[in-house]
C-alpha cells in the first residue's frame, strides 16, 4: 500500500490591528513574531495603522481566522465584535470585556517609577498624565497611593485640552514653576515626559538637580533625543505580544481561554541622566551639581565649581561628602567618565575626539583616568560593549 499523502493545512490568517508608530506597539509585534517562529506559521495581515485610528475598511468582511488588536476606541471595538472571529485585546481601554486580554501591569509600572525616585531621596512627588487614557489614570492612582503610604503628597497634573500645543506647554510650565524643589516626577509615558522636560526648560528648572523626570515605555529614540536623556520604565512588550499570540492560538484551536486580565510586569527602569541625581535641598550643593553637569565638557576643574558655588573649598567638600557621598572632584570625574562611556558605546567617534568633547586636554589623561575608574581602557570598553550588543542580536 502506498504511503498516505500528508494532509496540508493552510496557515492561519491573523490580522494584527496594532500600530507601528511607537516602540511599545512594535514590541508587541516582535512578541507575536517570536511566537509564530516557535510554533505554527501564520499568514499575517498588518495594515498601516495609527494609534486609535479607525480599523481598516476590509476588516468587517474579512474571511480570516483571528485578530490581535489594540482596541482603543468604540470604532475598533465595534468592528472587531462584528467579525465574530477569535480575538485578543492588547489595550488597557478594555472595551470588549469578554475577550481574552493581555496588557502591561500598570500598577507594577507605577511601583517601579515611584521606587526609582524614592531611592534617590525624593520626598516631594508629582505625576503628569493624560486623563483620556485609562492606563494613565491607573498609573496615577497607584503612584499617588504609594506616595501617600510613604507619607508624601503628590502634585497631579492632567494635560488640558487647550486649543494649541503652545498653550498646553505654557500651562504646564506655569505648573512646573510652582512645584517644590527638589521634586521627582513620573510622566504617564515617554512623550509626556519629553513635554515635562521642555516645560522645565521654559520654567528655568534644572533637570535632574531640581526636578527628576521618569517616563514609561523606554522608547530608545525618544529617550536619547530628550535633553537630558530620559530615564524610563521598560515594559516587557515582547512578552505581552507573545502571550497574546499564544492565547489567540488556543482560541482558534477551540480551547477555552479566560477573559480575566493577563498582566505583564515591566522589566525595570532604564536609568539615564534625567534622574541621575540625589534629591538635594542644599541650594549650594544643588547649584554645584548643576554646574558640573552643564559644563563637564568645558574642561572645568574644582576651582571653577568653587567659584560658582560661592563657598570655601572646605565647606563645599564637607557638604558634598555629607549629601552626595563624594567630593566635588570625584563627582566631576564620575560625570565625565559617564559621558565618555555613552560616546564609546553609542558612537564611532575616535577616542581623541571623545576626549576633546568630554573636557580632557589629552587623550592620555582620559585613558589613564578611564582605566583607573573602570579597570579597562576606552578601546577595550567599546569592544566589550559591541560584543554584548552583537550577542543579544543573535
Amino acid at each position: 500500500m502506498p504511503p498516505r499523502a500528508p494532509v496540508l493545512r493552510r496557515p492561519r490568517r491573523v490580522a494584527l490591528i496594532v500600530e507601528t508608530s511607537n516602540s511599545y506597539a512594535r514590541g508587541i509585534l516582535e512578541g507575536v513574531i517570536d511566537y509564530i517562529r516557535e510554533h505554527e506559521p501564520w499568514s499575517v495581515y498588518l495594515p498601516e495603522q495609527g494609534r486609535g485610528a479607525r480599523p481598516p475598511h476590509w476588516l468587517t468582511k474579512w474571511k480570516g481566522d483571528g485578530i490581535i488588536a489594540r482596541i482603543e476606541n468604540r470604532g475598533i471595538a465595534t468592528c472587531v465584535a462584528r467579525t465574530r472571529l477569535p480575538a485578543v485585546d492588547v489595550s488597557a481601554a478594555r472595551l470588549l470585556p469578554k475577550l481574552p486580554w493581555v496588557e502591561t501591569d500598570d500598577v507594577a509600572i507605577a511601583e517601579r517609577a515611584f521606587q526609582h525616585l524614592a531611592e534617590r531621596g525624593f520626598r516631594s512627588f508629582a505625576y503628569v498624565g493624560d486623563a483620556v487614557f485609562a492606563w494613565s489614570k491607573l498609573r496615577q492612582a497607584h503612584f499617588t497611593e504609594l506616595a501617600r503610604i510613604a507619607g508624601h503628597a503628590v502634585h497631579v497634573y492632567d494635560v488640558p485640552r487647550a486649543p494649541t500645543w503652545d498653550q498646553q506647554q505654557k500651562a504646564l510650565a506655569a505648573w512646573v514653576r510652582k512645584l517644590p524643589r527638589p521634586t521627582g516626577v513620573m510622566a504617564c509615558y515617554d512623550i509626556m515626559a519629553q513635554r515635562v522636560l521642555d516645560a522645565c526648560r521654559v520654567a528655568d528648572v534644572a533637570v535632574p538637580e531640581e526636578m527628576a523626570v521618569v517616563g514609561v515605555d523606554n522608547d530608545e529614540l525618544l529617550c536619547r533625543l530628550a535633553d537630558p536623556p530620559l530615564s524610563s520604565v521598560r515594559p516587557d512588550t515582547r512578552r505581552t505580544g507573545y502571550e497574546a499570540a499564544a492565547q489567540l492560538a488556543r482560541v482558534m484551536a477551540g480551547q477555552p481561554v479566560s477573559s480575566a486580565a493577563t498582566l505583564v510586569p515591566p522589566l525595570g527602569v532604564v536609568s539615564r541622566q534625567s534622574t541621575d541625581v540625589l534629591a538635594v535641598e542644599d541650594r549650594h550643593v544643588a547649584e554645584a551639581l548643576r554646574f558640573i553637569r552643564e559644563h563637564t565638557a568645558d574642561g572645568i576643574a574644582v576651582k571653577d565649581v568653587l567659584t560658582n558655588a560661592s563657598l570655601s573649598r572646605r565647606a563645599l567638600e564637607s557638604r558634598f561628602r555629607h549629601i552626595v557621598g563624594r567630593t566635588p572632584h570625584e563627582e566631576l570625574v564620575r560625570t565625565r567618565i559617564a559621558r565618555v562611556k555613552i560616546l564609546l558605546a553609542e558612537t564611532d567617534l575616535p577616542i581623541a575626539l571623545i576626549a576633546e568633547r568630554t573636557g580632557y586636554s589629552h587623550i592620555e589623561y582620559l585613558s589613564a583616568q578611564f582605566r583607573r575608574v573602570t579597570g579597562t581602557s576606552p578601546r577595550q570598553y567599546r569592544q566589550q560593549y559591541r560584543r554584548r550588543v552583537d550577542s543579544r542580536a543573535c
